[in-house]
């Protein structure tokens, strides 16, 4: 089976992504994506696939997996069950992590870490309660706290001793086989172009299929229809400006996000954040003035 290519957004101002999810949630499916991914799964036992390896999962399971290496966690719940949080997840780039350890040579011990995670590496329930913690408040943290929980959790992945890989030790990943297929290419597409105007008709000739059948596929892929897609990425971008740039006007953000329509993005944004733009943006002054006072 194919996997499915995850397009991650890093917000501006951030040099990772910290976050969680419950489940079932729209991520979970067999995909892959160019950043390193640490999951650790707080709840539930199942089965999840690592490249070529199969496994059983239990809380506290803590897996780094490498660029672009397939992977997914299922859950053994009953049909129709929800969890509000399954697990939690730091995503980084390559490039992010190869600028500190060019750095900071201090940082070379984690060379092997990353050398193992790219068969996916499996640590141990004592580095995984330790690692815990720090997850947990990464993604919560702002500011330099960020860079600080990310730097000691580097310190305790490097220190595990016993670490394993998952994958077998012939299995590469090709992201260029991945990136073939029609559906794939799309999203690429997407997340390059996000700010600049395409169609439907557009996607569905660079995946090489009809535009209904693109749009099944697509729902299919992602669980949701493309224009709900990609307005969900761009008012994810809207807020990166609002919080990055507060002299910027929230009319330049709307047309630099890619909306050609004031009213609409206040609806979207409305729609996503519980709040229009403006109101948005008052609370971040707010919230910064309240910092700068404690």
């Amino acid at each position: 089976m194919t996997p499915d290519l995850e397009v991650v957004q890093i917000c501006r101002g951030e040099s990772f992504k910290a976050w969680s999810h419950g489940y079932p949630f729209r991520t979970v499916r067999w995909h892959f994506h160019p950043e390193y991914e640490l999951h650790h799964v707080v709840a539930t036992r199942g089965r999840y696939f690592v490249g070529d390896f199969i496994g059983e999962f239990e809380p506290g399971n803590l897996v780094l997996t490498g660029p672009n290496l397939p992977h997914n966690w299922i859950s053994d719940l009953p049909e129709g069950a929800t969890v509000p949080l399954r697990c939690r997840m730091v995503l980084f780039s390559q490039e992010l992590i190869g600028s500190l350890i060019n750095l900071l040579p201090e940082l070379t011990a984690f060379d092997r870490v990353l050398e193992m995670s790219r068969r996916g590496a499996l640590f141990s329930p004592d580095t995984a309660a330790e690692a815990a913690p720090l997850v947990k408040e990464m993604t919560e943290a702002q500011g330099i706290r960020r860079i600080e929980l990310f730097v000691t959790l580097m310190g305790i992945l490097s220190r595990s001793e016993d670490m394993r890989p998952l994958a077998s030790s012939h299995y590469l990943p090709d992201p260029s086989g991945y990136m073939s297929v029609g559906i794939n290419k799309a999203l690429a597409y997407v997340g390059e172009h996000l700010t600049e105007p395409f169609s439907e008709t557009d996607l569905a000739k660079i995946a090489g299929q009809s535009p209904s059948a693109f749009s099944r596929s697509f729902r299919r892929h992602t669980g949701m229809a493309l224009v709900q897609f990609v307005n969900r990425l761009r008012i994810n971008l809207a807020c990166q400006l609002l919080m990055s740039n507060a002299a910027q006007p929230i009319t330049e953000i709307c047309y630099a996000v890619g909306f050609n329509n004031l009213s609409n993005f206040n609806r979207q944004f409305l729609a996503q954040k519980g709040m229009p733009p403006s109101r948005f943006r008052t609370l971040l002054a707010e919230n910064s003035k309240v910092a700068q006072a404690a």
